[in-house]
């Protein structure tokens, strides 16, 4: 079975080719990244016109790598949100139009379920049930994975996602755009107990996330250091603002595993990247005797072989898509 996925929801323009459940043959990935840096973001009305420009070069790539050619393909699966609306229809658009002309099943992916799957990719052996801690640009999320088909979401976040908060902390720094790997780096010159940054929402069985109090206290520490004209050790600020994210993170996904008798933590998403988070899961689960998994770099942006993979696992219960698919620009994550 060869699926083809297509994921184009904010500024990657990517095309992935996937034998069966975990035997991937392809992935491109157009990245947007220069573009959109000195803009310090991402510009929606920019992001959707390189994607038009960009899926049709990719294709034949990820048809060219994987060796095979479109009348190979079985199904198409693509991501239909949440993301940015116009960079969204033009991956819609480009799915239905190839299961159209191939006449193969069209299968319409959560992008954000998607980021999950990644991790079957880059660990073939991984099988539900387990917790998933899916952290993005966007997105904030703890998930139950019961199965490969039923999720419940046990608890997100009420305002800015901790990849938001990254960006926009690194803006008020001055770093450039993408800002979670800036921080990342500038963090490891900087003390993180240098600066006490709030953590909101601790209590005990509180699995919500905000991080908009954080954000806020860390422009608002800024602005006082300048008023009072002292000097700002910016690799500190990175560095203590990153542990209060981390904190909050790791604190919640281990009491959630707890609290569901889960011995298995997955973490995905772009913010899996993060040197700190990843580490600091790391000793904990070991310290808690959990299993821990994370997807490979690559697999942890935006791509279309967590797309595919996603996509397979749903032809399985024939959870197809009819040619009314649309973007939805704020789809959830909900129970199934």
């Amino acid at each position: 079975m060869l699926t083809l996925g297509i994921e184009s929801s904010c500024d990657e323009t990517s095309i992935a080719i996937l034998e069966d459940d975990r035997k991937l043959l392809s992935n491109i990935i157009s990245t947007q990244i220069p573009i959109h840096k000195k803009f310090g973001g991402v510009v929606p009305e920019i992001a959707s016109r390189k994607h038009i420009v960009n899926i049709m070069p990719v294709l034949e790539e990820a048809l060219t790598k994987a060796q095979v050619t479109l009348s190979d393909i079985d199904q198409i699966a693509v991501a239909y949100g949440p993301g940015l609306v116009g960079a969204l229809l033009v991956g819609v658009s480009a799915a239905k139009a190839l299961a159209f002309s191939l006449d193969v099943p069209l299968i319409a992916v959560n992008h954000l379920e998607g980021h999950i799957f990644a991790n079957f990719l880059s660990t073939p052996h991984l099988k539900p049930p387990f917790l998933a801690l899916v952290v993005s640009g966007g997105h904030t999320a703890l998930v139950h994975m019961q199965d490969y088909n039923r999720f419940t979401l046990v608890g997100e976040t009420r305002d800015d996602a901790a990849g938001e908060a990254f960006d926009k902390v690194a803006r008020v720094l001055g770093l450039p755009y993408p800002g979670g790997p800036e921080i990342d780096r500038l963090a490891k010159d900087g003390n993180p107990l240098a600066i006490d940054f709030p953590k909101a929402l601790l209590k005990k069985d509180n699995y919500e996330f905000s991080f908009s109090g954080l954000k806020s206290a860390v422009i608002n520490y800024m602005h006082n250091m300048e008023q009072r004209q002292k000097t700002i050790n910016r690799a500190d600020v990175a560095a203590s603002f990153q542990k209060a994210v981390t904190d909050i993170l790791t604190t919640k996904a281990i009491a959630a595993c707890q609290k569901l008798h889960l011995d298995t933590l997955v973490l995905a998403g772009g913010v899996a990247a993060n040197s700190r988070l990843e580490g600091q899961l790391r000793e904990l689960t070991e310290k808690e005797h959990l299993k821990f998994y994370y997807p490979n770099r690559i697999l942890c942006t935006d791509n279309a072989a967590m797309i595919a993979c996603r996509g397979y696992y749903q032809s399985l219960v024939h959870d197809f898509a009819d040619f009314n698919l649309n973007a939805v620009p704020y789809l959830s994550l909900t129970d199934k």
